[in-house]
């Protein structure tokens, strides 16, 4: 019996922008595996060209926020090719006013929120509101380490913090009070929970950010987080998906914070995803990763060092070879899945700001260019007092790199442009790039 041929496989990358697998996570695939990069700028017909030109039937890989937008219309360009993840599931990748429009329209517990660009709803809200509120910058799925995430105890303080921000649109949240003053992270491939941990915010701070001085802790997740996080993964139809999850210390309710299928993930986790992929398109040609439910206790205890460079970790199914020995069985209540197709109609609907988005003050607006839109003061931007978000308007910058960019310049190491040169982690390409928008 012949066997069948196997699907095209295609790496969907990104200029600036951090690859989350390559080559060696999609170890025995026996066939070539193509690349497209997409370069920003009007790249979108070329593109969709070299797509259809290499014959690529899967491509593989994140859309960040700034590009959402744009492979919508790419994806509708390329109806026999499958995105994965599907532009649908993505869809939470983009804002967090789009993982809370998720939440809601699969009614996934989340803290209570309002998404606003209306003033006199925004004075209404902080006038009755329950408080602490948490506000954040809504563009975006990551908190850029807490840059964008506030904390208001009171209107006087609401009032003065959006006065300075700014934000379109209003986002904020009713803080949940956070068990053991932490929440929980849960990566998930095929709906089943692989890897959870807590993240414990540092001493005097109330943002959970290892970053700023947070603790991680393998132990003691509840199952009633590993369940949400399952519930939200099933209804994104997602082959790969994290939750950040809150635990209210006064009911022990579980409480989605954010959502996506972009996330910082240890190698052994991409060889995870990239298995289930392999087994997904192959129709069972390849080998399901059997991952024991809870094993990130024990592979916790290793050292991060360690487990930053493990790789193509294989767990094998227990088989019971004696009466009672079932009982030491893996009897995890979850299992991998194959998920379902995506369509058109699984996406929340849009709240639409009341006029065009480039009209609405230090709005970021997105296009074909799928650059990020905001006014300068003189047209350059001067780096000793340039802020995060005018770094994030910079083309195809990524959100990590502009923090490690803010940090030099907040500690005084850099205080030219020019100066960015002598790090590693920014290319010679990257600095010819951005040149042209600095003094």
């Amino acid at each position: 019996m012949p066997v069948k041929k196997l699907p095209k496989l295609g790496f969907l990358y990104l200029d600036y922008v951090l690859r989350f697998f390559d080559y060696s996570n999609f170890k025995g695939w026996p066939d070539k595996i193509e690349e497209v990069t997409y370069h920003w700028k009007n790249d979108k017909t070329r593109f969709i060209n070299e797509v259809r030109r290499k014959k690529i039937d899967v491509l593989v890989g994140n859309i960040p926020a700034t590009a959402y937008e744009t492979f919508k219309e790419i994806a509708l360009a390329l109806p026999n090719v499958r995105f994965l993840p599907s532009i649908e599931t993505q869809f939470s990748n983009k804002s967090k006013e789009n993982v809370t429009l998720f939440c809601n329209k699969y009614n996934i517990q989340a803290p209570k929120t309002i998404i606003t660009y209306d003033g006199k709803e925004q004075e209404s809200h902080f006038k009755n509101c329950k408080y602490p509120q948490i506000i954040k910058r809504s563009y975006g799925p990551s908190n850029y380490g807490g840059y964008f995430v506030h904390k208001v105890d009171n209107y006087e303080e609401a009032i003065s913090l959006m006065s300075e921000k700014k934000y379109k649109p209003l986002y904020s949240q009713d803080a949940i009070p956070l068990k053991d003053s932490g929440d929980i992270r849960v990566m998930l491939i095929g709906h089943k929970p692989v890897c959870a941990f807590w993240r414990y915010s540092g001493e005097g701070e109330w943002i959970t950010n290892t970053s700023q001085g947070g603790s991680m802790s393998y132990e003691n997740i509840p199952m009633n987080a590993l369940e949400l996080a399952v519930k939200a993964s099933k209804a994104a139809k997602a082959e790969y998906w994290a939750c950040d999850i809150a635990i209210d210390e006064n009911t022990l309710e579980p409480y989605i914070l954010e959502c996506a299928t972009a996330f910082a993930a240890f190698p052994y986790v991409r060889d995870w995803i990239a298995q289930y992929i392999m087994w997904d398109i192959s129709a069972g040609r390849f080998r399901l990763p059997h991952v024991p439910l809870f094993s990130w206790e024990e592979l916790g205890k290793m050292n991060p060092a360690v487990l930053r460079t493990l790789r193509h970790l294989y767990f094998s199914k227990y088989e019971p070879s004696v009466d009672g020995a079932y009982w030491l069985a893996d009897k995890g209540n979850f299992d991998m899945e194959l998920t379902q197709d995506s369509y058109e109609s699984d996406v929340p609907q849009n709240i639409k700001p009341p006029v065009a988005e480039d009209k609405l003050p230090g709005f970021l607006k997105l296009g074909d260019k799928c650059s990020l839109v905001q006014s300068r003061d003189n047209g350059l931007y001067n780096l000793e007092n340039i802020s995060l978000t005018k770094l994030l308007t910079l083309q195809g910058m990524d959100e990590e790199l502009a923090v490690k960019i803010m940090e030099l310049i907040q500690d005084k190491n850099i205080t030219s442009f020019e100066e960015l040169s002598e790090y590693d982690f920014i290319s010679k390409q990257q600095m010819s790039q951005w040149a042209t928008s600095f003094n």
